[in-house]
């Protein structure tokens, strides 16, 4: 059985919301984009102000030392070698006033390379780990960190962090090369409506999954294909130990529905996505029910189940052999200004390090995350991945 990290809060967002998502693998958050186009109306009223380039220029924390501070310092700067080169997935959005800000405050223009999800992104540097494509990493998430890490893809850098930000800080040799940005929880979704018309209780935990009234009701991306779907198993892995196999046969027998993306499963089969499908619990993120709120309506149509919960958190760190680290730590820390870390929400639908942010209204009553995550720790995700999707292809014929 893995050695499981301890499930435990965040102090410091539990009075903004009781909580904290794909990304990245975060397909998802293509999809979700999708979706707060169609129900942008909704939100309007919940959505954060646009961060003018005046604010974008707040002062970032960076130091070459480790800890955690509300306190701003000046944020490194670019020498002659202006231009940073951010490898990121394709989910990674940081407004125009955002860029202005980085440059006015630090010198250093930025160029983003998209290279996927979290596991291409992943994927591409450490294959090219001799010959760096950029100067810094934004997405790497705990299920790859130690994939990452373990090939020494990342130089010597810790910033200062915020408030709430050592909480999701990884623990390990290097761990601190990488710097936590933003976290947030994948989670089983269900549609009230659906429920309410069927006069059928909403299921609450993993083992409900498994009883006959939901049988053929739910839908999952998979774990090989999205990383919503390798989020979901691992909270299975964390939930059962051992007994996870036997947990997804037992799932599968209940009907349950493996699509190739979140995308296929909340907007095609799921009956409270766009497509209006047939499936009434789907696998999500507990940021989605906020999006669902309909037009005129006070409240979403949707809920999160948080009980089902896996932790997925992202950081960012300075590429080993960067052409530019100097640019590239500025770049780092920037990512954790009070801007940024209060723009996340709405760009990127995950949760801020910085336990101080402003979260959109929204979040605080229908986007709470879950008191007590399921977590697994990196070193056994980056040690069991392939044993764990292997085992787990077999167990469901994908």
């Amino acid at each position: 059985m893995p050695s499981l990290a301890p499930p435990s809060p965040d102090p410091g967002c539990a009075s903004n919301h009781g909580h904290g998502r794909t990304r990245a693998l975060r397909p998802a958050r293509a999809g979700f984009v999708a979706l707060a186009a169609v129900l942008v109306t909704a939100l309007s009223a919940c959505s954060l102000g646009s961060v003018s380039s005046t604010s974008g220029s707040a002062s970032a924390t960076g130091t070459s030392g480790s800890g955690s501070s509300s306190a701003t310092a000046a944020p490194p700067r670019c020498g002659a070698n202006t231009e940073v080169l951010l490898a990121t997935h394709d989910s990674f959005v940081l407004s125009d006033d955002l860029v202005k800000g980085f440059t006015a405050a630090t010198g250093c223009t930025l160029k983003v390379l998209s290279n996927g999800d979290a596991g291409a992104l992943t994927n591409k540097l450490v294959l090219t780990k001799a010959s760096p494509i950029a100067d810094a990493v934004f997405g790497i998430d705990n299920t790859f960190a130690g994939r990452a890490l373990g090939a020494g893809i990342l130089g010597d850098y810790t910033p200062t962090l915020p408030a709430g930000a050592s909480a999701h800080a990884l623990t390990g040799a290097g761990a601190a090369a990488l710097t936590p940005i933003d976290y947030g929880d994948v989670c089983v979704n269900v549609d009230l409506a659906w429920f309410s018309a069927h006069s059928l209780t909403v299921p609450a935990t993993l083992d409900d999954l498994l009883k006959p009234e939901y049988k053929g009701l739910f839908v999952t991306p998979g774990a090989a294909t999205s990383s919503p779907g390798l989020a979901f198993l691992l909270a299975t892995i964390a939930a059962k130990g051992d007994g996870w196999p036997d947990y997804w046969t037992k799932l599968m027998a209940n009907g349950a529905k493996i699509t190739a993306g979140w995308n296929d499963a909340y907007m095609v089969d799921f009956s409270g996505g766009e497509g209006k499908g047939a499936r009434p619990i789907v696998l999500s993120y507990a940021s989605s029910p906020p999006f669902t709120i309909p037009k005129g309506g006070t409240a979403p149509a949707t809920a999160a189940l948080l009980g089902t919960c896996f932790r997925q958190v992202e950081y960012a760190g300075v590429l080993a052999g960067a052409k530019n680290p100097e640019g590239a730590k500025a770049l780092v820390s920037y990512l954790l200004s009070r801007p940024v870390q209060e723009s996340i929400p709405d760009a990127m639908y995950m949760y801020p390090v910085d336990s101080a942010a402003t979260l959109p209204a929204a979040w605080a009553s229908w986007a709470k995350v879950a008191d007590h995550p399921f977590v697994v720790s990196a070193e056994d995700i980056a040690a069991h991945r392939e044993a764990w999707l292997a085992q787990w292809a077999q167990v469901t014929g994908k």
